[in-house]
Order: structure tokens, then sequence, then C-alpha cells
């Protein structure tokens, strides 16, 4: 069941970066709100476990390309 909410003094600004954002997404305001709405408050069910999980099998999945002797190396070089 869908509920109603009235907003009232909105900043300027804010209402200018939630126009904004519903112009750049082909989204009404009220839709525009409803999604920025929900991506701060409902749950998203991907925890820091589950995100650090994901990411460490993402860079698993990568070919190295430097070694970290490497990498330490051009990070001296660019101080010099």
């Amino acid at each position: 069941m869908s509920t109603t909410l009235t907003l009232k003094n909105i900043p300027a600004l804010v209402y200018e970066r939630l126009k904004m954002s519903a112009r750049i997404n082909r989204r009404s305001l009220n839709s525009e709100a409803i999604v920025c709405l929900e991506t701060v408050l409902v749950a998203t069910g991907n925890q820091p476990a589950e995100r650090l999980a994901r990411a460490r099998a993402l860079r698993a999945g990568l070919a190295p390309r430097f070694a970290a002797a490497d990498i330490d190396a051009l990070k001296r070089e660019g101080r010099a």
C-alpha cells in the first residue's frame, strides 16, 4: 500500500539537485525522490562482509599487471 508524503521547506539547493537528477535519469520529481530515499533508507542486503568478499573475488579474477616490487620501485621513482 502506498502512502503520500508532503515535504515542506526543502532547501533550494536540494530541490535544484533533485530536479536535475530527475531530468538526467528521465524520471518525475516524485519518482526521483523515492529512488533517493530508497537508496539511503532501504537495506540492500549487501552487508560489508559481502561487499568485501565480492571485491576480493573480483580482484582474484584479474590478471596481475605489476609485481609488488615493481609498484614500490615506481612509487620511489615518482618521489625523486
